[in-house]
């Protein structure tokens, strides 16, 4: 069962991302670095709740 989860900014806070991922397998959360075009840098992203 995929379900779609929402990336947030650890800087800034603002959600810059959306994605899918397998809840079975990952149950925990979320963490990838991806580029913040608010901050200007690669930054590391977490999921948020909805």
């Amino acid at each position: 069962m995929r379900v779609q989860i929402t990336l947030a900014c650890e800087e800034c806070k603002r959600r810059n991302y959306t994605t899918t991922k397998d809840k079975k397998s990952h149950p925990d959360r979320m963490e990838t670095k991806k580029y913040c075009k608010f901050c200007r840098k690669h930054m590391p992203h977490k999921e948020t709740k909805k």
